[in-house]
């Protein structure tokens, strides 16, 4: 499977007054460094969506892709333009992260794979459970890049949640352990941020 990481940032970050989440410190590393590392020891290629002035990213060694539908239609889209970048570009598959979950597993891409490839799955998202509870985290997923055409569509039709379209398509969940901590533990807020700070010490 010849897979692309894909970093979602894209989104306008207002519970945090619209600041680049990754951009913030946990300990002496940002959250897209730690982001960036950990997905880089998982795929060969990877590039960060984002919008606005990418200038603003001239720092980082990575490549960064605007979406390609205009207006903040939210993460689909930035799968979405993940996947017309693949296609351009000979991927036959995209693997999606949040940018800011900076604890997600390192194993992410090997699981999701191993079930694609099983199942004979076009998609396969992470899940954990919570109080015998099973949450799927639907921006940790891997995307078939096949279904690029059918995903654009469904966007210019008003479709905005991950969860729905996956659906249509038969999405496999892949269960993640979570035994110390909640792996797709994500920031939010100042608060969440601070947390964040406190499970360092936990890695």
């Amino acid at each position: 499977m010849n897979t692309l990481g894909v970093i979602l940032a894209g989104g306008q970050a207002q519970r945090m007054g619209g600041i680049d989440k990754g951009r913030l410190n946990i300990g002496d590393t940002s959250i897209l460094e730690i982001i960036t590392n950990c997905l880089s020891d998982q795929l060969e290629k990877i590039v960060l969506n984002a919008n606005g002035d990418l200038s603003r990213f001239s720092d980082l060694k990575i490549q960064v892709i605007p979406d390609t539908i205009k207006g903040y239609f939210g993460p689909l889209a930035g799968i979405l333009s993940g996947m017309r970048f693949a296609e351009k570009n000979g991927f036959t598959s995209i693997l999606t992260v949040a940018s800011d979950t900076p604890f997600f597993p390192a194993d992410l891409a090997n699981k999701l794979s191993n079930v694609s490839l099983k199942e004979n799955a076009l998609i396969s998202i992470a899940a954990t459970k919570q109080n015998n509870k099973l949450v799927r985290h639907p921006t940790f997923g891997l995307w078939s890049v096949s279904l690029a055409d059918d995903l654009e569509k469904n966007i210019h039709d008003g479709l905005r949640k991950i969860v729905l379209w996956a659906d249509k398509h038969s999405a496999k969940t892949v269960l993640f352990p979570s035994v110390k901590y909640d792996p797709f533990f994500n920031i939010n807020t100042h608060s969440d941020l601070e947390e964040a700070q406190r499970r360092i010490g936990i890695f």
